[in-house]
């Protein structure tokens, strides 16, 4: 159970994988569907922390130095105000619920980021993003997985 436990997370682990690849493997490979849902929504959250924060980290010591990346995040942020402002969470939010590579807590922490959003606001849409996909991808793979071992 630990190296599929591991897998599982290792999977949650890849951009563009995430949990659309992590909860229909660790179902193939027995685990519960509750356990493996649990594990893959927790690691695809707490996801966010190091990739938010080492983005503001870098920004601060290093690019921002660079006249033109800051003026480029400035402007970014300053013409994606009304759109944040409007839409901001629950845009991560429904960002996170498509069950499509590259719409995972990378490019939704990557995307809060940039944007400006604030952190707590940020991990709040992509937890609840992740929990709501996680539960779309977690009742598909079961429907699809129980349909292939009935076959065989």
């Amino acid at each position: 159970m630990i190296e599929q436990t591991a897998l599982v997370i290792f999977t949650n682990l890849i951009p563009g994988v995430e949990q659309v690849g992590a909860i229909p493997l660790g179902l193939s490979l027995g685990l519960d569907p509750i356990f493996t849902f649990s594990v893959s929504l927790l690691v695809n959250s707490f996801l966010f922390f190091p990739i938010f924060f080492i983005l503001e980290m870098f920004y601060w010591k290093f690019l921002s130095r660079i006249k033109l990346v800051k003026k480029y995040v400035k402007k970014a942020r300053e013409k994606g105000k009304p759109y944040v402002e409007k839409y901001g969470i629950v845009g991560i939010t429904l960002l996170m619920l498509l069950p499509s590579p590259f719409s995972g807590t990378y490019t939704a922490s990557i995307l809060s980021w940039f944007l400006g959003l604030d952190w707590k606001k940020s991990f709040l849409a992509i937890f609840l993003g992740s929990f709501l996909g996680g539960i779309f991808v977690l009742l598909i793979s079961l429907g699809a997985i129980n349909l292939i071992f009935s076959l065989f």
